[in-house]
């Protein structure tokens, strides 16, 4: 199960209901060079090592039966796109799960590799562009701003199914750890 690529992670939310459609597995990639102002994950920023996964242990380690699909953030995922491509390669071929991505990139800039053209086969929805902050999002949950855009390359979702009354999740672990995710602080 694809160990011989490791993902340097920043956190993993094993299942979320705020971060693309159904119950989701949410990854967060360490590292990202944007420094979007208003980031909401500027935590992630750094390129150090946080805690270093394989695809499948990532998988053996956090999967929970009945999530819909995996989603995959950061940071951002493209600074590390071998890792990417067999994290979302084993969610679709080991786990039947749809896959969405986030990438301050915009896809022009990534469609001209090849490595990248692999990554869109195992991509479900794409949501590229970096966060601008002066332009928030306010009606849908699938991106921090209107500038971001949503690139389908499957036929399993559609726009309809990224818009959601809800922007944030608080998630209270077993030992009392507050997660807050989604697209907006709380203030």
């Amino acid at each position: 199960m694809n160990h011989d690529v490791i993902i340097n992670v920043h956190s993993i939310i094993p299942v979320s209901r705020i971060n693309g459609p159904g119950k989701r597995m949410v990854v967060f990639f360490q590292g990202c060079n944007n420094r979007c102002p208003g980031c909401f994950n500027p935590e992630t920023h750094p390129f150090i090592k946080i805690a270093e996964y394989s695809p499948g242990t990532i998988f053996t380690e956090f999967y929970r039966p009945g999530i819909e699909g995996i989603t995959v953030s950061g940071g951002d995922p493209f600074y590390q796109r071998r890792g990417l491509l067999r994290l979302l390669k084993c969610a679709k071929d080991d786990y039947g799960l749809s896959t969405v991505v986030y990438t301050g990139f915009i896809y022009e800039q990534l469609a001209a590799s090849s490595l990248c053209s692999d990554i869109f086969k195992y991509t479900d929805v794409l949501i590229d562009g970096r966060f601008e902050d002066a332009r928030r999002e306010t009606t849908m949950l699938a991106r921090g701003s209107t500038n971001q855009r949503l690139h389908f390359f499957s036929k399993r979702y559609e726009e309809k199914d990224f818009i959601m009354s809800g922007k944030v999740e608080l998630i209270i672990g077993s030992d009392g750890t507050i997660t807050q995710t989604g697209f907006s602080k709380v203030a």
